[in-house]
């Protein structure tokens, strides 16, 4: 069966939210936006493609950083209104310099991090 991409449930703004996640270890590294464009992209190109919403453009993850996400798998949910990409991370995922975006917990009621940024 061919995929088509309008069969995702894109929000009211066009947008699709999009999981990163690491296809070796199975971490959960960050979560970004989506629309019909980026997604196309990242499944012609193999880089994971978002939309920003605070520029309103496109980013390549790695563009300028380095830490460059190689697409091996795509998945939707259910519904068809979220992604999971899985990927190959090169360096960090969050633009902090950490590995992960999700690097702060709350323990008994106090917020602690993980990680620090990667060296």
């Amino acid at each position: 069966m061919t995929f088509d991409v309008s069969q995702l449930k894109f929000d009211d703004k066009g947008l699709i939210p999009a999981i990163a996640q690491d296809e070796e270890t199975g971490e959960v590294l960050m979560m970004a936006w989506m629309n019909r464009e980026a997604v196309e992209k990242t499944l012609e190109t193999r880089r994971v493609t978002y939309w920003s919403r605070s520029r309103q453009s496109f980013w390549i993850k790695g563009e300028t950083s380095g830490h460059v996400q190689e697409l091996v798998d795509f998945r939707f949910d259910c519904d068809k209104d979220c992604l999971l990409v899985l990927i190959r991370q090169t360096g960090a995922a969050c633009h902090t310099n950490r590995r992960t975006c999700f690097y702060t917990a709350v323990r008994d009621g106090e917020e602690v991090e993980l990680m620090a940024p990667m060296a």
